[in-house]
């Protein structure tokens, strides 16, 4: 489902700030359409998405492998080293400019007419944050896991973040992905958000952990990939029928 928020969008898990997305999937999205629809039931629910969906569909996967059955992951977020790190200089940067009154920048990133380069990078990050450390006695529940004057790393706040990395998921909750009956990733070996290398890292963790699964590279960044679902989604579609 669009589960867009405030923030642009959230990563599919429960957040004091922007939502029980976890829990709303599970106890009310998907028994809302199984019973509306007659569909799905235990070992017939499959769950797929690209970038965030991507990510929520893996952490999905890791973290409820008795509800869902078969999972697809495309361009999904993994290795944060590699993925964030390096974006909180340009949030400093932006957020400098309010000092650091994170609610005045997001009240004025929704009331411009347009959008600046780069401002959605700003917000898809401030969205991170807030499900991945939220902070719920500020505005929006945000903080970021870096001093604001020299961007150096707070360890137990980045600690927060990484602990919802999926090659840290993968290393507690890795053997429930067994059970699947399909499970499929992918990503564009040019990534520009350099996904790449988190994938290849899960791809070979599940395969010293004896997970079964297709992995695949394509030549392509992380933008208009939709087409990917062309492979994924038929073999989603065999394992649950």
């Amino acid at each position: 489902p669009d589960c867009f928020t405030k923030l642009g969008g959230n990563q599919y898990v429960n957040s004091a700030a922007i939502g029980r997305w976890d829990d709303f999937l599970l106890q009310e999205a998907v028994p809302l359409v199984e019973k509306q629809f007659g569909c799905g039931g235990k070992g017939k629910r499959g769950i797929f998405g690209k970038s965030s969906g991507g990510y929520g569909a893996m952490a999905h996967a890791l973290l409820h492998p008795d509800f869902w059955s078969a999972a697809a992951i495309h361009s999904g977020d993994m290795g944060f080293e590699l993925l964030y790190r390096h974006e909180f200089v340009p949030v400093l940067r932006s957020l400098t400019k309010v000092g650091f009154d994170f609610g005045k920048w997001i009240d004025t990133f929704w009331e411009s007419k347009k959008f600046k380069d780069g401002d959605i990078h700003i917000i898809m990050m401030l969205a991170q944050a807030a499900s991945f450390d939220p902070d719920t006695s500020a505005r929006y529940g945000l903080r970021l896991p870096v001093t604001h004057d020299t961007c150096e790393i707070i360890p137990d706040r980045w600690a927060n973040w990484m602990k919802w990395d999926p090659l840290s998921l993968v290393e507690q909750h890795g053997a429930g992905l067994k059970a699947l009956k399909a499970l499929y990733i992918d990503c564009g070996d040019i990534d520009q958000y350099n996904l790449v290398y988190g994938a290849r890292r899960m791809h070979k963790r599940l395969d010293q952990l004896g997970v079964s699964h297709i992995y695949e590279e394509f030549p392509d960044n992380h933008s208009s990939v939709d087409y990917r679902m062309d492979i994924s989604l038929p073999i989603l579609a065999k394992a649950l029928a």
